[in-house]
């Protein structure tokens, strides 16, 4: 977190977590921080600053990586793991990429993207503290996940969520270093 004038605090809710955990424990909590970092990295932002675009022809924001990420939750938890029927967020098949082409710079745009992202967050914290095991599977045939186009461990999609949370995170840092030089945490 920030202070009033901008600097680091000291409080940052990403430190003091769990440690020596099982593997749950710690994977689980890899993945609160990644989450952490990009409500941090986003903090403060009005919709001009979270919808500015990095360079062309890249369509990538702020605002289009909270809605490509709530796109990956559902995707990865409600779809893959829990089964369930529900229409992307964003995206569409007409438009692959809506949850970037769609990212423009409207407080109602900004409300819903974070408000869609915190429901899927929310989904799958749940789903996961009641999983019976890291071994429960969900199936992916299209290889939509990274399976191979089979089965896969919710062990796997904690893995690989965490993986694609870091992957971002660096277009997060560029991003928000070039809205306002702020760099850190």
């Amino acid at each position: 977190m920030f202070t009033a004038d901008g600097k680091p605090s000291d409080d940052d809710p990403r430190e003091n977590g769990p440690t020596l955990g099982d593997e749950r424990i710690t994977l689980v909590e890899a993945l609160r921080c990644a989450r952490l970092t990009l409500e941090m990295k986003c903090s403060g932002l009005d919709a001009e600053a979270m919808a500015r675009r990095s360079i062309e022809p890249s369509t990538m924001s702020l605002l289009g990586l909270v809605r490509h990420l709530a796109e990956v939750e559902r995707a990865t938890f409600r779809v893959l793991m829990a089964g369930q029927d529900v229409p992307r967020l964003f995206c569409s098949d007409a438009d692959r990429d809506g949850d970037f082409d769609g990212a423009v710079p409207d407080p109602q745009v900004v409300a819903e993207a974070w408000d869609a992202w915190r429901a899927e967050v929310d989904f799958a914290e749940r789903f996961v503290a009641e999983a019976p095991s890291l071994d429960m599977t969900g199936d992916d045939p299209l290889n939509q996940h990274g399976s191979g186009g089979g089965a896969m461990s919710l062990r796997e999609v904690l893995v690989g969520t965490i993986w694609e949370y870091g992957r971002h995170m660096g277009h997060v840092d560029l991003l928000r270093e070039r809205i306002d030089g702020r760099i850190g945490q």
